[in-house]
Parts: structure tokens; C-alpha cells; sequence
């Protein structure tokens, strides 16, 4: 029997970011991250199972060359931290687990042997030995969070000498024993400076010289923070945004600049990507721009949060918009202006009651 693959991804720091940040953003970035992992997969690997923080993936019958595993180890290294790097760039949020994110590491732990399998309610998983070993490898005496470890059973197979050596891998001989048995391995700590993290666009942020041409102003009894997730987080939309059929979102993304949704109205989709604003100190900002509204070029609304104490913050609503025909000009300020400022007023009004009355499904 041909020998298999077990590969294991497994994200660093988990348990501390899990206990020590918002849960529910915490848990977001980990799933995004899992996502992304499972994307990165060049080698047509098998996910078996989702490990809270860790990926089980293998190969039967089949391990890929040095070559090909080497790559496959860098494109999830890669993946792993342009991710990181765009959560960080692109973040709109200030909680502990959007502030913390970049800090979580990768390690990835591979090894080989031959598997057998169990079926659990029709699902078959590699079960044996070799299955036990890959996991307990993930318990070294490697003294770091971020690197890759090979066990030296396969680096036998791939022949990869234990003085391979280039610009992201530089390997180094270990060992730890588990059971009364001694696991050798290579391992190479990553840089992730080496990486080639593709540039990030800068994030989409808009100035007006113009005043707002709708602005509406409320205080809340609430955090300013919690207030911009109230505001920002799609889920509780439907609480104080009313006349739309649905909101469709990714449901496991915190918002960032770049963000998409869509607004379906009357069978009709809105869509809007969320953007910025310049803001002064203190001040948290949420904005999302479309060019669907009916009348209109474009609309930009921002939501601009001020504390005010620790239970108690402003909100100011601006919406500007654009419109270049001028007949459609004159039919914007006598019907659509009304209108849109109507429902910001009732849309703020409804929010601030969600705010205080905070419906149990929502919390």
C-alpha cells in the first residue's frame, strides 16, 4: 500500500484570542482565516476535519514531491498572512479581536505513514497510528508559533535533507518522544517577511467638498463601540432598517472597508460596498456608498459615532450623493430629499429603541 499524506494547518494563539477577545468577531476572524486555508489548497488535498483552530487534511495513497509540498506550504503561509494583513489594513472596527488579529500565527505540521479509515454516520475519516502521531507532533519543543514541521519519516519520502536551505525554509533537526516513542522531525521556522504577501490597494476613502446634504443627529445610551457594531453588523439590520424584503451578507466576515451587501427591495438588489471618512480623534466611523438608488449617481451615507461617556455616545448621520443631469437634480431635491430624510429619522428613531430595549435574539 502506498504510503499517505497527513497535513495539519493549525492557527497559533487561538485559545488566548478566543478567551481574551469579543467572541463573536473573534470567532469571524477564525473562520475567515479557516477559509482561507482551506482556499490555499493547491495539492487537491481532502479536508477530513474541521478542528476548531486546526485543519485535518490528507492525501491517501499519494504524497506529493518535495517540491510540490515545500509550495503547498508556502501558498498556505502566504494566504494565511495576506489575510491577516488585509484585516488590518482594511479594519473599521476597534474591539480586542479585530485590534489583536494580526498577532495570530501559523504552524503546519506533515507527516506520512499508511491509514486506515473509520465511517461515523456515513462519513469516512483516516483513523490509526499515524493519524495519532500527526496530532501529538502538534505538541513539540519547537520554540516558536510559526513554522512548519516535517516529520522525518517524510522527509525520508520526499528525500528532504536536513540542511535544505532557501530564502523561506532553513531546516533544523528536532525531536520529542510521545508514548515511551521518539518522533524525529524537521522543522524551519517562517519569516513572514520572506513571504510574497501581494499589495494591498489602499482602502477606499472619500472626501466631499461639499456639506452633507442630509444630516440627522441622535445620542444613545451605549457604548460607542457597541453602537458601531449595532450599526456596522449586518445581522441587526433588520431591527431598525425597515421596507427591505432581506439583507444578503457573508455572514462570517466582520465588516471592513471593502465590505459588500446587498439591500433587496421589492424583488430589486441595492448593493453597496462599505468605505470611509477622514474623522477626528476619538470619533468611530461607518460608511457605505451605492449607485442604485433610483435618481441618483451615487449615495454615500456615513454613520460617525462620538463617545460621550462609557454607556452613552452621538451618532451623526451624513448622506451625500451625487447627480449630474440637472432636470433630475431639481426632481432629487423636491421628492427624493424628503423622502430619504424621512427614513433616516424613523431608521435612527428605530435604532434607538432597539438600543435600549435589546431583543434578546439579538444579543
Amino acid at each position: 500500500m502506498a504510503k499517505s499524506l497527513l497535513f495539519i494547518p493549525d492557527i497559533s494563539g487561538y485559545t488566548k484570542f478566543i478567551q481574551t477577545t469579543e467572541i463573536e468577531h473573534s470567532q469571524h476572524v477564525i473562520s475567515e482565516l479557516l477559509e482561507v486555508l482551506i482556499n490555499a489548497n493547491t495539492q487537491e488535498l481532502k479536508l477530513a476535519e474541521i478542528e476548531g483552530d486546526a485543519l485535518f487534511f490528507y492525501k491517501e495513497n499519494d504524497v506529493p514531491s518535495q517540491e510540490n509540498l515545500l509550495a503547498q506550504i508556502e501558498t498556505m503561509f502566504t494566504a494565511f498572512y495576506s489575510h491577516l494583513q488585509r484585516l488590518e489594513k482594511y479594519r473599521i472596527c476597534p474591539c480586542n479581536a479585530c485590534a489583536t488579529a494580526p498577532n495570530l500565527q501559523l504552524k503546519i505540521i506533515a507527516h506520512t505513514g499508511d491509514l486506515s479509515h473509520i465511517e461515523v454516520h456515513g462519513t469516512r475519516k483516516p483513523f490509526g497510528e499515524k493519524v495519532i502521531e500527526a496530532h501529538r507532533l502538534l505538541k513539540n519543543s519547537v520554540e516558536s508559533d510559526n513554522y512548519t514541521l516535517i516529520s522525518r519519516s517524510l522527509a525520508l519520502e520526499i528525500q528532504l535533507s536536513p540542511y535544505y536551505s532557501s530564502k523561506l525554509f532553513r531546516f533544523r533537526q528536532g525531536s520529542d518522544n510521545y508514548d515511551d516513542k521518539d518522533l524525529e522531525y524537521l522543522y524551519a521556522l517562517i519569516d513572514r517577511e520572506q513571504l510574497s504577501l501581494p499589495p494591498l490597494d489602499e482602502p477606499l476613502k472619500t472626501s466631499f467638498e461639499n456639506a452633507p446634504n442630509i444630516t440627522s443627529t441622535r445620542t444613545f445610551p451605549i457604548a460607542a463601540e457597541r453602537l458601531l457594531e449595532y450599526v456596522s453588523n449586518y445581522t441587526y439590520r433588520p431591527y431598525w432598517v425597515k421596507g427591505v424584503d432581506r439583507f444578503e451578507f457573508n455572514e462570517n466576515e466582520v465588516t471592513r472597508v471593502g465590505t459588500k451587501h446587498t439591500c433587496v427591495i421589492d424583488g430589486k438588489d441595492l448593493n453597496f460596498s462599505t468605505v470611509t471618512i477622514d474623522t477626528k480623534d476619538g470619533e468611530l466611523v461607518y460608511g457605505e456608498v451605492t449607485s442604485d438608488i433610483p435618481f441618483l449617481d451615487e449615495l454615500n451615507q456615513f454613520f460617525i459615532i462620538t463617545p460621550i461617556s462609557e454607556t452613552e455616545s452621538e451618532l451623526r448621520s451624513e448622506i451625500y450623493w451625487n447627480v449630474n443631469a440637472p432636470l433630475k437634480r431639481i426632481f432629487v431635491n423636491l421628492f427624493v430629499k424628503p423622502t430619504l430624510k424621512k427614513n433616516t429619522e424613523e431608521a435612527l428613531d428605530r435604532l434607538h429603541k432597539f438600543t435600549v430595549e435589546k431583543p434578546v435574539e439579538a444579543t
